[in-house]
């Protein structure tokens, strides 16, 4: 980035933080009148782990800075990156730079499938590029126009009328944008059939993470084979079909407990693990403390949203 790049890439992030700011008055995760357009807010770093399940989005931080982890990796970003997540993901997140003067803040588009997939065949009309790393999360550079081009979509989002008639055109800009930058082909994976056919895959977990899963019956809904299926749900998620249901199970055991009171014997069972010892030690492996000293831990700090959808 040249100086001149750089000085326009602040001033940008800036404009972004400002509107974000005034959207997202206190903390929280706000939807603005802008579909799928969200102002994201944390006045303190983070000292647990938030778990959730991240939808596929576009994610700029204008202020302050987070980590994200899937199965094994780590991704860190700041102002001077930007997130893509092109598949819905397990995750657990940590905001490592926040305070009350200068608050985390994030602007989040999730993607309308639909749409992204007419402007794929307008940008790569004679197909996708092949990719070595097909990973559904990817950190990148934010470069100055799709930054400006965020601040002025929020700047609408203050504007309602002015919204529903202007957005759709900015925020197909920030699309084409991605799309004809370096790294568009990871987005544009997003259209891939393989990426549907997991798609469908992940689909099918979300809606039935209770039940019993054959891999054998997963390949017949992706249309490839059972090792096939295997190789590029792990590609794409980093972790196997199997790994990808139990991470879901913990997670919404824990919200259970957490939000509802909900014992760990009725929420074993509820998330569809036979055996309560089994349940106990994944828990435990996965969160780092046996279920219910964990719930209480989280009680005392008063983090009774330690699962909720990561921003």
């Amino acid at each position: 980035m040249t100086p001149l790049d750089h000085t326009s890439a602040a001033g940008a992030l800036a404009r972004l933080a400002g509107h974000l700011a005034a959207l997202a008055p206190y903390d929280g995760s706000f939807a603005t009148c802008i579909p799928g357009v969200h102002a994201v807010r944390a006045a303190s770093s983070s000292t647990e782990l938030v778990h959730g399940l991240h939808r596929p989005a576009l994610c700029i931080v204008a202020q302050g800075a987070k980590t994200v982890m899937l199965g094994g990796e780590s991704y860190d970003y700041d102002p001077s990156r930007m997130m893509i997540f092109s598949l819905d993901l397990p995750i657990a997140a940590l905001i490592r730079q926040a305070s009350a003067a200068a608050p985390y803040l994030s602007f989040r588009l999730d993607f309308d499938q639909a749409r992204l997939g007419e402007l794929i065949l307008k940008v790569y009309p004679d197909g996708v590029p092949p990719l070595r790393d097909q990973r559904a999360v990817h950190v990148a550079q934010a470069g100055e126009p799709v930054i400006d081009a965020a601040a002025r979509l929020m700047a609408l989002a203050a504007q309602k009328e002015d919204a529903a008639l202007l957005a759709p055109l900015v925020i197909d800009e920030i699309l084409l944008r991605l799309l004809r930058g370096p790294f568009g082909a990871r987005l544009a994976q997003l259209g891939r059939i393989e990426s549907h056919r997991i798609g469908k895959v992940v689909a099918w977990i979300r809606a039935n993470y209770d039940q019993a899963i054959r891999i054998d019956d997963m390949a017949a809904l992706a249309h490839m084979s059972p090792s096939s299926l295997h190789e590029q749900f792990k590609s794409l998620t980093s972790m196997s079909p199997l790994q990808f249901q139990k991470t879901l199970r913990l997670q919404e055991a824990r919200r259970l407990m957490l939000s509802t009171g909900m014992d760990a014997s009725l929420a074993c069972q509820r998330v569809g693990y036979a055996s309560a010892s089994q349940f106990s030690r994944e828990y435990t492996r996965h969160f780092g403390d046996a279920p219910t000293r964990d719930i209480s831990r989280l009680r005392n700090v008063g983090l009774a949203n330690a699962v909720s959808f990561a921003q």
